[in-house]
């Protein structure tokens, strides 16, 4: 069915011959403004009375009154137009006063029938509330939610677009919609994760629809087939997840793949339900992305992918990064000039936790708002509540938006601030409004003074006498000569009493620091299958916590990995998590910046292929306390060298202030007995996972500290731009604030009065 439009109420105008669209708005533009100033002088009138009678106002700096505050700060209030602020998440209303928690792989689209001014929301099958559940008290799933809204921010539950699951699909799920309008009408992309097609496998699948709100009508195949990965086994079945539609002209491109088998693009068929696969092109090395999206501006295409775990609880890194091309087929290059299908895999990070309680952000859609705004709309989750209340083993995804701004020709979120848990300026979600949010970029870190007694260019032929090791290194495996050389370990860190692996170690500074390291490998740039052979840099804390940085090679890639593991977490939750950097170089520059709240160590990492432009890889967190030291380490497999060219040990540039305290989980309570794990749980990349000693990878997520521009994580970061303030302190103040009122209300007036009677 259509979705009929709201009722919009009449506009009265008094001795106006015409209130057209125009006048209106002048009419509502000289109405607002003249309120507004009502509202400042109502508000300033007390102050000033206060003042004048020499008495404190009701405010103090803190917002709740002080001693011998004599002042009110008045903000001015939002323009009529402007959008209202919002804080993450998104709300979702299920109805009767429930509220969805999650929509995973959200996807955006605003309505093409003009009677409908509405923009719709389609997630992944998922389960949408504990308290929605089966007969036996299991979760009930929902095929496709689809939500409907007319401002972004506030979302009404529909239906599910898929009530029954097509025959072709199988027993497996349907993730990651994508909607476009392609044809005339609208086509749902989705992956079927399981299908029964002659061999199995997942598949991209559509449905059609001439309105948002469905029917959908399942095609009765698939868009894109099961397939085997490129020079794999033919019994093998690649990841096709994800799909992704871009159109240009009169052309249409379906992207999908995901860690297993890369990403690709194909031509689709003018009515876009059938795909080329003469037409495919591999556009993503294996093993690096998923959930791909595509932004077209300033003609370039940029490629915005998730990587690795979406869904490992507390322990969640996933982020977004990007690449851009000319062409929708690619190459697709980061601003190093990496390219995404190279062994040293490219990527600019757009969009990374911060610090502050959302971590995994990633999987994405990106709109444009009537003002122009790009918002970016994802999911994440919430690190004091990661999973699903009574299903301790299924993460909780809710849906955040945030603005999406462009800088030096790349998107970044917020200006490079990350994601947002406080107001922030609304998007302007339909015609005539606009948005008071106004992109601040952050600027880039400057690092305080060497501490020269805590670095070191390793320039003799020995070490200085402050460096120790955890445990004996192989004998033979260290060399110092203009540099340190270190043979790999065969082992990795796991962090337990009897882990094998040597840590070469330094007292770390109290309070706050920023490390360096830059260092190099033997590890070749291309070429399967050197895993999980890694070297780098480590924080640990004594008691087998630690947060890692790192360059690793994974199957057929290498990537700057940033890993944190603690134990200072619910039971049964992965105490191992990762995220990643930007790309790895001939010589790769590592730095982690440490800096605190009341109740964490936040830990930030940043990598660079020059030393000069960094790219920040997200922050993590790990409890205050221990004997934290600096580590360098070089381990993961046999067979290779890492050389460490300086280690550079700095105080931050000025003394951060203490971060918004992160109420810690409280590992002694414990978690609800897990349920059957849910079938929505995506397969786990090979680039995530807890190291087992002597063979697994360690690239987990690590904790970290302030932001590119030194704004810290977890403190506020409103991207609301800052307002005036009127302060009122006398009689005379008072008097002149009256003036002006009417003489601004009696030139506004004559200003719409003019405007109006000439018009024809």
């Amino acid at each position: 069915m259509r979705l009929p439009a709201p009722p919009r109420p009449a506009l009265r105008t008094r001795r106006l011959v015409r209130t057209g669209p125009r006048v209106q708005q002048e009419v509502r533009r000289s109405r607002g403004l003249a309120a507004a100033l009502a509202t400042l002088l109502l508000a300033a009138a007390p102050a000033a009375a206060a003042a004048q009678a020499g008495t404190p106002s009701v405010s103090g700096p803190d917002g709740t009154g002080g001693e011998g505050a004599t002042a009110l700060a008045v903000a001015p209030p939002p323009s009529p137009t402007d959008a209202p602020s919002y804080t993450n998440p998104l709300r979702l209303e299920l109805g009767d006063g429930l509220l969805a928690e999650q929509c995973a792989d959200p996807d955006i689209v605003r309505s093409q029938d003009p009677a409908d001014p509405a923009w719709y929301l389609f997630c992944t099958r998922d389960a949408l509330s504990p308290e929605l559940t089966e007969p036996d008290g299991s979760l009930t799933f929902s095929n496709i939610p689809t939500y409907r809204s007319t401002d972004l921010v506030t979302w009404t539950f529909l239906s599910e677009a898929l009530p029954t699951t097509p025959e072709w699909v199988g027993d497996g799920d349907m993730w990651a919609p994508d909607v476009a309008f392609v044809d005339g009408r609208y086509v749902l992309y989705f992956t079927a994760t399981a299908t029964a097609q002659a061999g199995g496998g997942s598949a991209i699948g559509a449905a059609t629809s001439d309105s948002l709100a469905g029917p959908w009508v399942d095609s009765g195949g698939p868009v894109v087939e099961p397939m085997a990965p490129a020079g794999g086994s033919p019994d093998d079945r690649r990841w096709i997840f994800d799909p992704e539609v871009l159109t240009v002209g009169d052309s249409s491109y379906v992207y999908f793949g995901s860690y297993h088998g890369g990403v690709s693009v194909r031509s689709l068929s003018p009515d876009g339900l059938r795909s080329d696969p003469a037409s495919q092109v591999q556009v993503v090395i294996p093993n690096r992305y998923e959930g791909t999206h595509i932004v077209e501006r300033d003609g370039w295409f940029y490629l915005l992918g998730s990587a690795t775990n979406c869904c490992a609880g507390p322990s969640t890194g996933y982020a977004v990064l990007a690449g851009r091309s000319r062409s929708p087929f690619g190459p697709f290059v980061d601003r190093t000039g990496a390219s995404l299908l190279a062994g040293r895999v490219g990527g600019t990070p757009v969009l990374h936790q911060n610090g502050n309680r959302w971590i995994g952000t990633g999987h994405h859609t990106v709109v444009d708002d009537f003002d122009g705004q790009q918002w970016i709309v994802y999911h994440a989750v919430d690190r004091d509540q990661p999973y699903m209340e009574g299903a301790s083993a299924y993460t909780r995804r809710p849906a955040l938006m945030d603005p999406l701004d462009w800088v030096d020709g790349w998107p970044v979120v917020r200006g490079g601030r990350g994601p947002s848990d406080e107001p922030v300026p609304g998007p302007a979600a339909q015609p005539g409004q606009t948005t008071a949010y106004a992109v601040d970029p952050v600027q880039p870190l400057i690092p305080g003074p060497v501490m020269e007694d805590l670095s070191d260019d390793f320039a003799g032929t020995t070490l200085a006498s402050r460096w120790t090791w955890s445990r004996p290194p192989l004998e033979g495996s260290v060399r110092v000569d203009d540099g340190l050389t270190w043979a790999t370990q065969p082992s990795d860190l796991t962090g337990d009493p009897d882990d094998p692996t040597a840590v070469l170690t330094q007292p770390a500074p109290d309070g706050d620091f920023l490390v360096d390291v830059e260092l190099s490998t033997t590890l070749p740039a291309e070429g399967c299958c050197q895993n999980y052979v890694q070297a780098g840099l480590v924080v640990t804390t004594g008691d087998g916590s630690f947060v890692k940085l790192v360059t690793a090679s994974i199957w057929e890639t290498r990537q700057t990995e940033f890993a944190r593991r603690t134990t200072d977490l619910a039971p049964d939750a992965p105490v191992y998590g990762n995220t990643v950097g930007g790309p790895v170089g001939e010589r790769t520059h590592l730095r982690l910046v440490r800096t605190h709240s009341d109740t964490e160590a936040l830990f930030t990492a940043f990598t660079s292929i020059d030393g000069d432009r960094w790219d920040e890889a997200g922050t993590w967190a790990l409890p205050l306390g221990g004997s934290p030291s600096i580590g360098l380490v070089s381990m993961g497999g046999a067979g290779f060298e890492a050389t460490f060219h300086a280690v550079t040990v700095r105080t931050l540039a000025s003394d951060p202030a203490p971060t918004e305290p992160t109420a810690p989980t409280d590992p002694s309570v414990p978690s609800p007995p897990a349920p059957t794990p849910p079938t929505t749980d995506r397969p786990v990349p090979p680039v995530t996972g807890e190291p087992v000693a002597g063979s697994g990878p360690d690239v987990g997520a690590a904790p970290s500290g302030p932001a590119v521009g030194g704004i810290l994580p977890g403190e506020s970061r409103a991207g609301s731009p800052d307002g005036g303030a009127l302060a009122v302190t006398g009689g005379a103040h008072l008097d002149l604030l009256l003036w002006a009122a009417a003489l601004t209300s009696l030139g506004l007036g004559l200003v719409v009065l003019r405007r109006v009677r000439s018009r024809p």
